[in-house]
């Protein structure tokens, strides 16, 4: 390489660096040519390899769907599956750039199934570009698109009606289609919407203006994304440093680690632990290169402070003058994302920046219509459906509302016993309420009624099949420990709904509930020194979970009445099974309510076998044993 060889590539990657970088997805319902769409700009961007034009050439013959033409369309959808059903499933990001700016695009799938994928791809975009199939105008998964482009924090639209040469480049039709989209979308708060006529598949004004469509006075839809201003702003938001990590290789260094969210920082600078209040001072701001004199959002660094503070992973570090909000309880829009429906009361894992906790949906205000924007009363909410929650949190968390700041603002809900996803949230506002009540302090404690009345508070939990025999053997043991003068109470399963849950039904969202409320109020039994016992059918491993992590450890002692659902069936001691036979009882455990047996719990009583006399009192055995009583 030449000396001026050098300078021209150095002049190049100066000139690369200085571009201004756009973030866009493709969306909208399927078969709208959103993958050819990607396709025809990396084509005519001349970003493709002569290797990559051969390998499109001859799987265009295999697989494409364009005749003798290119499809561009494979371009994107590089899985086979894909190829080979002509859809998209997966998001596919693509780099492209211009003289003017760079881009990466992220083409997201059509079909509803795969809802979370587009979101996916919309959570990291600043623009949206909606594909609408011209012969077949605004559909249901065109305005779903839309609003979730919406609630998560898109607010540039490019409105792209595409296969226009498929309607003879009609005017008539574009402005129809337009008309629909933007009556439907005034309300969802786009700062900037831009309408264009064109054919993916043909370039028409994709890459420049058509002579095709005269009477479409506007820009080429790769003109706009070139100068849509879409600036955010971050760095010129409130500081805020999620730490992700304690940095802390020997004893002579301590750093927190993490990307800086939003705003910018200096050596010196005052910053705040969000959670508990502490001020300190930035001493360095430390980097794989290097120190930094300042660092801005988007920056991967490690900030040591003056002081020595008590600061773990998912702590945010904020200016002290534009705090983050602290609570344990807020609302939310939340998307639903999997088969299993959500059930509110049921615990979950929420992740908000670098932090986890358990959480719980403490109340379904409504779900969303997405063709009306009209809200809609829901116990509920099944796979891709949007609903409008509070969220009560097993401790307090600093964020933001997200439509100030994403990435403190936005979370993920993870089921506790399968690690997946399961839903995405966009903070809207802090409930007041979880900021001013507070714990009062109590002279009189757990362990001081325990030891009064000599015994070891607990919760003995009885779940199984009904008819399996939970209510006898623990009316049975509550017998036997009430003569050995214990403290006892028991919550059943049929008297409760008498009272405290009289207004829940036998669905899977009112059984979750149903145990939310029980599990609360064997805490406070359990917090008076008493020996509770619950017998409740109790059908979920995580509602039982939740119950036992509202308590110590010890406190909670699980039972299962281990009885095959055809004695069940025979004893059939209230006549429910008959009334399942006959067709009258809906939702029944067991038969079409499903029914999880614990995996480990503490004590296992096999009812076939032996009466129900010895089995209360191995159980009180079982308590002697170990202390309890």
């Amino acid at each position: 390489m030449t000396v001026q060889d050098s300078k021209s590539l150095k002049e190049f990657l100066a000139a690369q660096e200085k571009k201004s970088l756009l973030r866009f997805l493709t969306c909208g319902s399927v078969d709208d040519g959103k993958s050819t769409l990607i396709g025809r700009l990396l084509y005519d961007t001349k970003l493709l390899f002569e290797d990559t034009l051969s390998a499109l050439e001859k799987d265009s013959k295999k697989f494409g769907t364009t005749g003798d033409d290119i499809d561009f369309a494979l371009l994107v959808d590089g899985l086979e599956a894909e190829r080979e059903q002509g859809i998209t499933i997966d998001v596919a990001y693509r780099f492209f750039a211009t003289d003017k700016r760079k881009f990466i695009v992220a083409d997201t799938p059509g079909h509803e199934q795969y809802t979370r994928n587009m979101a996916t791809g919309a959570s990291n975009s600043d623009l949206a570009v909606i594909l609408i199939d011209a012969r077949k105008g605004v559909l249901v998964q065109t305005r779903r698109h839309a609003y979730i482009a919406s609630l998560l924090g898109i607010r540039h639209i490019v409105l792209a009606v595409n296969k226009i040469d498929l309607v003879g480049y009609s005017q008539e039709v574009f402005d129809d289609i337009v008309a629909e989209f933007n009556a439907f979308a005034a309300k969802l708060g786009f700062l900037s919407q831009m309408a264009i006529p064109l054919s993916a598949r043909f370039g028409v004004n994709v890459m420049e203006k058509s002579s095709r469509t005269p009477w479409y006075k506007g820009p080429a839809l790769l003109s706009h994304l070139e100068t849509v201003d879409v600036d955010t702003a971050l760095a010129d938001k409130p500081f805020r440093l999620p730490v992700q990590w304690v940095n802390r290789p020997d004893l002579d260094f301590r750093g927190f680690s993490g990307t800086i969210a939003g705003g910018r920082v200096k050596p010196g600078d005052t910053v705040a632990v969000a959670k508990s209040g502490r001020l300190t001072k930035v001493a360095r701001i430390v980097t794989h290169d290097g120190d930094l004199p300042e660092a801005v959002a988007g920056d991967a660094v490690t900030l040591t402070l003056a002081d020595e503070v008590d600061i773990s992973r998912g702590d945010v570090l904020a200016a002290p003058d534009a705090r983050p909000a602290l609570s344990d309880q807020f609302a939310a829009h939340l998307l639903w994302m999997t088969d299993e429906a959500l059930l509110p009361g049921r615990q979950y894992l929420l992740k908000l920046g670098t932090a986890t906790v358990p959480a719980t949906v403490s109340g379904l205000k409504h779900k969303v219509d997405v063709n009306t924007l009209e809200h809609l009363a829901a116990k509920t909410l099944a796979l891709n459906e949007v609903g409008y929650c509070n969220f009560a949190l097993g401790q307090p968390l600093a964020f933001d509302p997200y439509r100030e700041n994403r990435d403190t603002g936005g979370f993920i809900l993870i089921d506790r016993f399968t690690n997946a996803t399961v839903g995405a949230g966009m903070i809207d506002f802090s409930l007041m309420r979880a900021t001013n009540v507070h714990w009062q302090a109590l002279d009189v404690n757990k362990q001081a009624r325990a030891a009064m009345k000599g015994q070891k508070p607990a919760v003995l939990w009885f779940t199984g099949l009904s008819g399996s025999g939970k209510s006898t053997i623990a009316n049975l043991v509550e017998k036997s420990l009430t003569a050995e003068g214990k403290h006892t109470y028991l919550l059943d399963g049929d008297n409760v709904r008498h009272g405290l849950n009289k207004d829940l039904g036998f669905t899977d969202a009112d059984r979750v509930e149903n145990i939310r409320r029980v599990g609360e109020t064997a805490k406070l039994f359990v917090d008076a020194g008493l020996i509770v016992l619950v017998s409740f059918i109790s059908p979920f491993r995580s509602e039982r979970r939740m119950a036992r992590d509202l308590l110590e450890s010890g406190e909670f002692i699980e039972v299962f009445v281990d009885t095959p659902l055809e004695i069940c069936m025979q004893r059939d001691p209230k006549g429910l099974y008959q009334k399942v036979r006959e067709g009258t009882l809906k939702n029944f455990t067991g038969i079409d309510s499903p029914y999880e047996p614990p995996e480990q719990a503490e004590l296992t009583v096999h009812t076939v076998q032996g009466e129900p006399e010895a089995h209360a009192m191995r159980i009180v055995a079982w308590l002697r044993e170990r202390g309890y009583v």
